[in-house]
C-alpha cells in the first residue's frame, strides 16, 4: 500500500462519515449541538436547523473552525407550514439527506393535567411528533433510492415510566407517540437499507432541566420541581457530549431498525 493510500484508507477511519450529509434539528444547544459536533467530527457535512438565530451561529461557527462544513436553516419546527417548507428548501439545496437526528423539543407546558393550556399541548404535539413524522417522511425517498439513511429519534426513559414525571403529561405522551412511531416505522424498512431508531439519551444536563428547576413549584407542582432539582444536586446527569457519544456509537455500528437505543 502507498503512503497515499494508506493516509486516505486512515481518514475513512477516522472520519467514517466522509461524504454523508446530516441534518440535525435542535442543533443550537445541549444534545443537539453535541450530536451536530460529533457528526462533523466523523465527516459529515452538517445542516443545522435551529429556532434561534444566536444558536444556530454557534454552532455553525464551530464546527466550520474544525474544518467541516456546516449550513443552517432557521425555522419553527412546531409550525407544521413551516416544517414542509424547510424540508423542501433543504432537499432542492442538497438532493439527499443521509442522516436525520430529530432532536428539537419542548418539555412545556408542566403542571396538573386539568390546568393545561390545549394550545400549548397541541403545539408540544406538533413539535415533538408532527415535525419528526414531516421531516422524516420528506427525507425518507431519496435515502430508499440510494438504499441507505439513518433517521434517530431523540427520545426519552420517560416513555418507559410514564408515572415518573407527573406533572409532564404532554412530554410523556409525545414521548410515548414518538416511540411508537420510530418502532412502527422501522419494523416497515426492514430490509431497505434505511434505519429508524429512537435514543433515549439519560439525564443529561441541558437548558431544559435548568429551565423547569427554574419554574415556579406552585404552578408545576412541587414533586415536579424536586425530581429535577435532585437530578442535579444528586450529581445525575451526564453531559451533553456524553449522551453525543453513546448516539454516534450506535449510529456508527448497529444496523437495526425500529430499536430503542439508550
Amino acid at each position: 500500500m502507498t503512503d497515499d493510500a494508506q493516509t486516505a484508507e486512515e481518514a475513512v477511519v477516522a472520519r467514517p462519515l466522509t461524504g454523508r450529509t446530516a441534518l440535525v434539528t435542535g442543533a443550537g444547544r445541549g444534545i443537539g449541538r453535541a450530536i451536530a459536533l460529533r457528526l462533523a467530527d466523523a465527516g459529515a457535512d452538517v445542516i443545522l436547523a435551529v429556532r434561534s438565530q444566536d444558536q444556530l451561529n454557534g454552532t455553525s461557527n464551530e464546527i466550520n473552525a474544525r474544518g467541516r462544513n456546516a449550513t443552517s436553516v432557521r425555522v419553527d419546527l412546531a409550525e407544521p407550514a413551516q416544517a414542509r417548507q424547510a424540508a423542501a428548501d433543504v432537499l432542492e439545496v442538497h438532493g439527499r439527506i443521509d442522516i436525520l437526528v430529530n432532536n428539537a423539543a419542548t418539555v412545556a407546558p408542566l403542571g396538573p393535567s386539568v390546568g393545561v393550556d390545549l394550545d400549548e399541548y397541541a403545539a408540544q404535539l406538533r413539535l415533538n411528533v408532527l415535525a419528526v413524522a414531516t421531516l422524516t417522511f420528506a427525507v425518507l425517498p431519496p435515502m430508499l433510492d440510494s438504499g441507505w439513511g439513518r433517521v434517530v429519534n431523540v427520545s426519552s426513559g420517560v416513555a418507559a415510566r410514564p408515572a415518573d414525571m407527573i406533572g409532564g403529561n404532554a412530554y410523556v405522551t409525545t414521548k410515548a407517540a414518538l416511540e411508537a412511531h420510530t418502532v412502527n416505522l422501522g419494523a416497515e424498512l426492514v430490509g431497505t437499507g434505511v434505519t429508524v431508531n429512537a435514543f433515549r439519551p439519560g439525564r443529561v444536563d441541558t437548558a431544559m432541566q435548568t429551565w423547569v428547576r427554574d419554574q415556579n413549584p406552585a404552578r408545576i407542582g412541587p414533586a415536579l420541581r424536586e425530581r429535577f432539582t435532585a437530578f442535579l444536586s444528586q450529581g445525575k446527569l451526564i453531559t451533553p457530549d456524553r449522551a453525543a457519544s453513546a448516539l454516534l456509537a450506535h449510529l456508527l455500528t448497529d444496523d437495526a431498525t425500529g430499536q430503542l437505543w439508550t
